[in-house]
Protein backbone atom coordinates (compact mmCIF):
# COMPACT_ATOMS: atom_id res chain seq x y z
CA UNK A 1 0.00 0.00 0.00
CA UNK A 2 2.72 2.46 0.77
CA UNK A 3 4.74 1.21 -2.15
CA UNK A 4 1.55 1.82 -4.31
CA UNK A 5 0.55 5.55 -3.32
CA UNK A 6 4.72 5.93 -3.27
CA UNK A 7 4.17 5.15 -7.24
CA UNK A 8 1.16 7.05 -7.80
CA UNK A 9 2.91 10.27 -6.12
CA UNK A 10 5.51 9.65 -8.55
CA UNK A 11 4.14 9.15 -11.23
CA UNK A 12 1.79 12.47 -10.87
CA UNK A 13 2.20 14.25 -14.10
CA UNK A 14 3.06 17.86 -12.81
CA UNK A 15 5.45 16.29 -10.17
CA UNK A 16 7.15 13.69 -13.16
CA UNK A 17 6.67 15.39 -15.97
CA UNK A 18 7.73 19.13 -15.13
CA UNK A 19 10.33 18.40 -11.97
CA UNK A 20 11.82 15.22 -12.57
CA UNK A 21 11.40 15.46 -16.26
CA UNK A 22 11.47 18.89 -16.33
CA UNK A 23 14.23 20.12 -14.31
CA UNK A 24 16.36 16.88 -12.93
CA UNK A 25 16.34 14.89 -16.56
CA UNK A 26 16.90 18.07 -18.62
CA UNK A 27 19.65 18.79 -16.21
CA UNK A 28 21.02 15.42 -16.70
CA UNK A 29 20.66 15.15 -20.44
CA UNK A 30 22.26 18.75 -20.69
CA UNK A 31 25.28 17.74 -18.61
CA UNK A 32 25.89 13.92 -20.79
CA UNK A 33 25.42 16.46 -23.74
CA UNK A 34 28.05 19.13 -22.33
CA UNK A 35 30.73 16.18 -21.55
CA UNK A 36 29.87 13.80 -24.74
CA UNK A 37 30.26 17.32 -26.95
CA UNK A 38 33.67 17.73 -25.12
CA UNK A 39 34.71 14.41 -25.51
CA UNK A 40 34.01 13.85 -29.16
CA UNK A 41 35.46 16.81 -30.27
CA UNK A 42 38.77 16.28 -28.09
CA UNK A 43 38.75 12.57 -29.57
CA UNK A 44 38.29 14.46 -33.26
CA UNK A 45 40.98 16.16 -32.74
CA UNK A 46 43.24 13.94 -31.15
CA UNK A 47 42.89 15.56 -27.50
CA UNK A 48 42.71 14.05 -24.65
CA UNK A 49 39.44 15.76 -23.41
CA UNK A 50 38.09 15.78 -19.94
CA UNK A 51 39.56 13.53 -18.16
CA UNK A 52 41.82 14.05 -14.77
CA UNK A 53 38.91 14.78 -12.52
CA UNK A 54 37.49 11.29 -12.99
CA UNK A 55 39.37 9.48 -15.37
CA UNK A 56 37.60 6.02 -15.36
CA UNK A 57 34.48 7.78 -15.84
CA UNK A 58 36.00 9.37 -18.64
CA UNK A 59 36.38 13.06 -17.12
CA UNK A 60 32.68 13.39 -16.23
CA UNK A 61 32.99 14.58 -13.11
CA UNK A 62 34.66 18.04 -14.34
CA UNK A 63 30.95 18.70 -15.24
CA UNK A 64 29.76 18.86 -11.37
CA UNK A 65 32.51 20.49 -10.91
CA UNK A 66 31.96 23.23 -13.08
CA UNK A 67 28.56 23.56 -11.67
CA UNK A 68 29.60 23.46 -8.19
CA UNK A 69 31.96 26.43 -9.20
CA UNK A 70 28.93 28.36 -10.97
CA UNK A 71 27.13 27.97 -8.09
CA UNK A 72 29.61 28.95 -5.50
CA UNK A 73 30.93 32.16 -7.28
CA UNK A 74 30.09 35.23 -6.54
CA UNK A 75 27.54 37.30 -8.81
CA UNK A 76 28.87 40.69 -10.45
CA UNK A 77 26.54 42.76 -11.47
CA UNK A 78 27.76 45.89 -13.24
CA UNK A 79 26.60 49.50 -12.43
CA UNK A 80 25.21 50.59 -15.58
CA UNK A 81 22.94 47.02 -16.00
CA UNK A 82 19.07 47.89 -15.65
CA UNK A 83 19.53 45.68 -12.45
CA UNK A 84 15.96 44.47 -12.48
CA UNK A 85 16.02 42.89 -15.80
CA UNK A 86 19.71 42.02 -15.39
CA UNK A 87 18.89 39.39 -12.94
CA UNK A 88 15.06 38.50 -13.65
CA UNK A 89 15.38 37.51 -17.37
CA UNK A 90 18.23 34.36 -16.88
CA UNK A 91 15.24 33.12 -14.06
CA UNK A 92 12.13 33.75 -16.84
CA UNK A 93 14.73 32.34 -19.46
CA UNK A 94 14.87 28.54 -17.96
CA UNK A 95 11.46 28.51 -16.49
CA UNK A 96 9.82 29.77 -19.71
CA UNK A 97 12.32 26.90 -21.59
CA UNK A 98 10.59 24.14 -19.20
CA UNK A 99 7.04 25.47 -19.74
CA UNK A 100 6.52 23.76 -22.68
CA UNK A 101 6.74 20.23 -21.47
CA UNK A 102 2.97 21.87 -19.25
CA UNK A 103 1.61 20.95 -22.74
CA UNK A 104 3.80 17.99 -24.27
CA UNK A 105 1.63 14.46 -23.60
CA UNK A 106 4.43 11.73 -22.90
CA UNK A 107 1.75 9.55 -22.31
CA UNK A 108 -1.85 8.45 -24.19
CA UNK A 109 -3.95 8.34 -21.05
CA UNK A 110 -6.03 11.56 -19.96
CA UNK A 111 -6.16 9.81 -16.38
CA UNK A 112 -2.39 10.83 -15.64
CA UNK A 113 -2.46 13.77 -17.99
CA UNK A 114 -5.14 15.18 -19.09
CA UNK A 115 -3.42 17.31 -22.26
CA UNK A 116 -3.57 14.11 -24.10
CA UNK A 117 -7.13 14.79 -25.10
CA UNK A 118 -5.77 18.50 -26.08
CA UNK A 119 -6.58 19.14 -29.71
CA UNK A 120 -4.38 21.42 -30.30
CA UNK A 121 -1.35 20.52 -27.89
CA UNK A 122 0.98 20.80 -30.64
CA UNK A 123 0.30 24.35 -31.68
CA UNK A 124 0.74 25.35 -28.16
CA UNK A 125 4.25 23.48 -27.56
CA UNK A 126 5.06 25.01 -30.55
CA UNK A 127 4.25 28.50 -29.20
CA UNK A 128 5.78 28.55 -26.04
CA UNK A 129 8.97 27.24 -27.42
CA UNK A 130 9.28 30.51 -29.60
CA UNK A 131 9.28 32.48 -25.96
CA UNK A 132 13.02 31.90 -24.91
CA UNK A 133 14.35 34.03 -27.77
CA UNK A 134 12.85 36.95 -27.44
CA UNK A 135 14.33 36.79 -23.32
CA UNK A 136 17.90 36.09 -25.05
CA UNK A 137 17.51 40.32 -26.85
CA UNK A 138 16.02 41.27 -23.80
CA UNK A 139 19.30 39.64 -21.86
CA UNK A 140 21.60 41.99 -24.02
CA UNK A 141 19.49 45.02 -23.69
CA UNK A 142 19.71 44.61 -20.27
CA UNK A 143 23.05 44.57 -20.04
CA UNK A 144 24.03 47.85 -21.17
CA UNK A 145 27.46 46.60 -23.31
CA UNK A 146 28.15 46.35 -27.12
CA UNK A 147 29.15 42.98 -27.16
CA UNK A 148 25.86 41.73 -25.61
CA UNK A 149 23.85 44.52 -28.13
CA UNK A 150 25.35 43.01 -30.81
CA UNK A 151 25.28 39.42 -29.66
CA UNK A 152 21.74 40.08 -29.09
CA UNK A 153 20.72 41.32 -32.66
CA UNK A 154 21.88 38.17 -33.64
CA UNK A 155 20.20 36.55 -32.00
CA UNK A 156 16.90 38.41 -33.32
CA UNK A 157 18.50 37.62 -37.23
CA UNK A 158 18.40 34.29 -36.69
CA UNK A 159 15.21 33.81 -34.77
CA UNK A 160 13.80 35.69 -38.30
CA UNK A 161 15.34 32.91 -40.35
CA UNK A 162 14.93 29.60 -38.26
CA UNK A 163 11.12 30.36 -36.24
CA UNK A 164 9.45 29.89 -40.19
CA UNK A 165 11.26 27.10 -41.02
CA UNK A 166 10.90 25.48 -37.14
CA UNK A 167 7.25 25.77 -37.20
CA UNK A 168 6.42 24.84 -41.02
CA UNK A 169 8.74 21.62 -40.21
CA UNK A 170 7.45 20.34 -37.19
CA UNK A 171 4.04 21.03 -38.16
CA UNK A 172 4.39 18.58 -41.15
CA UNK A 173 3.42 15.29 -38.89
CA UNK A 174 -0.10 17.36 -38.74
CA UNK A 175 -0.43 17.72 -42.01
CA UNK A 176 0.10 13.91 -42.91
CA UNK A 177 -2.20 12.86 -39.82
CA UNK A 178 -4.80 16.05 -39.90
CA UNK A 179 -4.43 16.43 -36.35
CA UNK A 180 -2.58 18.60 -33.83
CA UNK A 181 -2.94 16.49 -30.85
CA UNK A 182 0.09 14.96 -30.01
CA UNK A 183 -0.89 11.62 -28.80
CA UNK A 184 -2.64 11.00 -31.94
CA UNK A 185 0.35 11.74 -33.93
CA UNK A 186 2.14 9.57 -32.08
CA UNK A 187 -0.55 6.30 -32.01
CA UNK A 188 -0.46 7.35 -36.15
CA UNK A 189 2.80 5.94 -36.39
CA UNK A 190 2.19 2.75 -34.36
CA UNK A 191 4.13 0.30 -34.71
CA UNK A 192 6.94 2.01 -36.05
CA UNK A 193 6.05 4.16 -39.26
CA UNK A 194 7.73 6.71 -38.16
CA UNK A 195 7.61 10.26 -40.09
CA UNK A 196 11.41 10.80 -40.00
CA UNK A 197 11.23 7.67 -42.45
CA UNK A 198 8.30 8.43 -43.87
CA UNK A 199 8.84 12.40 -44.36
CA UNK A 200 12.90 12.79 -44.11
CA UNK A 201 12.75 16.16 -45.54
CA UNK A 202 10.49 17.31 -43.11
CA UNK A 203 12.55 15.81 -40.76
CA UNK A 204 15.95 17.11 -41.82
CA UNK A 205 14.44 21.05 -41.75
CA UNK A 206 13.10 20.64 -38.34
CA UNK A 207 16.78 19.22 -37.16
CA UNK A 208 18.71 21.97 -38.92
CA UNK A 209 15.90 24.71 -37.51
CA UNK A 210 16.75 23.33 -34.05
CA UNK A 211 20.33 23.67 -34.49
CA UNK A 212 19.92 27.57 -35.72
CA UNK A 213 16.98 28.06 -32.45
CA UNK A 214 19.40 26.41 -29.62
CA UNK A 215 22.69 28.06 -31.25
CA UNK A 216 23.92 24.76 -31.38
CA UNK A 217 27.05 24.10 -33.63
CA UNK A 218 27.64 25.12 -36.81
CA UNK A 219 24.85 28.34 -35.63
CA UNK A 220 26.45 29.40 -32.39
CA UNK A 221 26.14 33.09 -33.79
CA UNK A 222 24.62 34.92 -30.85
CA UNK A 223 27.75 34.53 -28.28
CA UNK A 224 30.35 34.12 -30.84
CA UNK A 225 33.68 34.48 -28.48
CA UNK A 226 36.27 35.30 -31.34
CA UNK A 227 34.27 38.18 -31.86
CA UNK A 228 31.53 39.35 -29.36
CA UNK A 229 33.15 37.93 -26.04
CA UNK A 230 30.09 35.82 -25.11
CA UNK A 231 27.42 38.16 -26.81
CA UNK A 232 24.20 38.62 -24.62
CA UNK A 233 25.93 36.66 -21.52
CA UNK A 234 28.95 38.75 -21.59
CA UNK A 235 28.51 40.47 -18.26
CA UNK A 236 26.86 37.65 -16.67
CA UNK A 237 28.83 35.76 -13.97
CA UNK A 238 28.19 32.91 -11.43
CA UNK A 239 25.19 31.23 -11.09
CA UNK A 240 23.31 33.29 -13.97
CA UNK A 241 25.86 32.57 -16.38
CA UNK A 242 25.29 28.62 -15.88
CA UNK A 243 21.17 29.59 -16.24
CA UNK A 244 21.69 31.40 -19.52
CA UNK A 245 24.52 28.62 -20.97
CA UNK A 246 22.69 25.92 -19.87
CA UNK A 247 19.40 27.56 -21.06
CA UNK A 248 20.57 26.45 -24.66
CA UNK A 249 21.09 22.90 -24.11
CA UNK A 250 17.45 22.56 -22.40
CA UNK A 251 15.91 23.95 -25.14
CA UNK A 252 17.54 22.02 -27.32
CA UNK A 253 16.17 18.82 -24.91
CA UNK A 254 12.59 20.33 -25.23
CA UNK A 255 12.93 20.75 -28.95
CA UNK A 256 14.62 16.88 -28.92
CA UNK A 257 11.40 15.36 -26.94
CA UNK A 258 8.85 17.23 -29.55
CA UNK A 259 10.62 15.83 -32.27
CA UNK A 260 10.94 12.61 -30.85
CA UNK A 261 6.83 12.59 -30.09
CA UNK A 262 5.86 13.85 -33.94
CA UNK A 263 8.70 12.03 -36.10
CA UNK A 264 10.28 9.19 -34.17
CA UNK A 265 7.33 7.51 -33.16
CA UNK A 266 7.17 8.69 -29.27
CA UNK A 267 6.90 5.81 -26.73
CA UNK A 268 6.15 3.34 -30.16
CA UNK A 269 6.30 0.51 -30.06
CA UNK A 270 5.16 0.38 -26.84
CA UNK A 271 1.70 0.08 -25.86
CA UNK A 272 1.57 1.78 -22.84
CA UNK A 273 -0.62 -0.16 -19.98
CA UNK A 274 -3.01 1.46 -17.67
CA UNK A 275 -1.32 1.30 -14.17
CA UNK A 276 1.16 4.58 -13.28
CA UNK A 277 4.28 2.85 -14.09
CA UNK A 278 3.53 0.95 -17.35
CA UNK A 279 0.85 3.44 -18.59
CA UNK A 280 2.89 6.79 -17.44
CA UNK A 281 6.62 6.49 -16.38
CA UNK A 282 7.72 3.55 -19.15
CA UNK A 283 6.01 6.02 -22.45
CA UNK A 284 7.93 8.86 -20.69
CA UNK A 285 11.16 7.15 -20.35
CA UNK A 286 10.87 5.74 -23.52
CA UNK A 287 10.67 9.31 -25.27
CA UNK A 288 13.31 10.62 -22.83
CA UNK A 289 15.71 7.99 -24.47
CA UNK A 290 14.66 9.19 -28.31
CA UNK A 291 15.23 12.79 -27.28
CA UNK A 292 18.16 12.10 -25.57
CA UNK A 293 19.49 10.18 -28.53
CA UNK A 294 19.17 13.19 -30.76
CA UNK A 295 20.36 15.57 -27.93
CA UNK A 296 24.01 13.85 -28.57
CA UNK A 297 23.56 13.89 -32.30
CA UNK A 298 23.17 17.62 -32.19
CA UNK A 299 26.44 18.04 -29.49
CA UNK A 300 28.29 15.64 -31.86
CA UNK A 301 28.32 18.43 -34.69
CA UNK A 302 30.50 20.36 -32.77
CA UNK A 303 33.50 18.08 -33.16
CA UNK A 304 32.79 18.09 -37.12
CA UNK A 305 31.78 21.89 -37.81
CA UNK A 306 32.80 25.17 -38.16
CA UNK A 307 30.65 28.03 -37.23
CA UNK A 308 29.21 29.67 -39.94
CA UNK A 309 28.93 33.48 -40.47
CA UNK A 310 25.84 35.41 -39.84
CA UNK A 311 25.74 35.62 -43.04
CA UNK A 312 25.85 32.00 -44.07
CA UNK A 313 23.86 30.78 -41.68
CA UNK A 314 20.82 33.01 -42.61
CA UNK A 315 21.78 31.53 -46.32
CA UNK A 316 21.44 28.33 -45.29
CA UNK A 317 17.88 28.93 -43.78
CA UNK A 318 16.54 30.86 -46.65
CA UNK A 319 18.45 29.09 -49.22
CA UNK A 320 17.96 25.65 -47.92
CA UNK A 321 16.66 24.79 -44.68
CA UNK A 322 12.98 26.83 -46.12
CA UNK A 323 12.45 24.97 -49.30
CA UNK A 324 13.11 21.84 -47.38
CA UNK A 325 10.21 22.74 -45.12
CA UNK A 326 7.95 23.78 -48.37
CA UNK A 327 8.81 20.12 -49.40
CA UNK A 328 8.44 18.78 -46.65
CA UNK A 329 5.39 19.80 -46.26
CA UNK A 330 4.28 19.17 -49.21
CA UNK A 331 4.83 15.46 -49.26
CA UNK A 332 3.12 15.73 -45.84
CA UNK A 333 -0.18 16.45 -48.30
CA UNK A 334 0.59 14.09 -49.89
CA UNK A 335 0.61 11.23 -47.41
CA UNK A 336 -1.65 12.16 -45.96
CA UNK A 337 -4.13 12.31 -49.47
CA UNK A 338 -2.48 9.12 -50.31
CA UNK A 339 -3.64 7.55 -46.42
CA UNK A 340 -0.42 6.29 -46.17
CA UNK A 341 0.12 7.17 -42.35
Amino acid sequence: MVLETILYLIAYPPLWQVLILGFVGALLVAMVAIWFERKAAARVQRRIGPYWASPRLGGFMIIVADMIRYVTQQVIIPTTVDKIAFLLTPVAVLVVTILPLAFIPLSPHELYWPVASMEYSLLIALALTTLPPLLTVVLGWASSNKFSVIGSLRESYVITAYELVAVLAILAPAASTLSFNIVYIVEAQQPVKWLAILNPLAFLAAFLAVLMSTSAFPFEIPESEHEVVAGPYTEYSGILYALNMGGGYIRRFIYAIIIALVFLGGWAPYTPGLDPFTGFIIPSLIVLVKASIVVLVMSFLRAVYGRYRLDQALDAAWRLALPLALLGLGWSIILAYMNLI
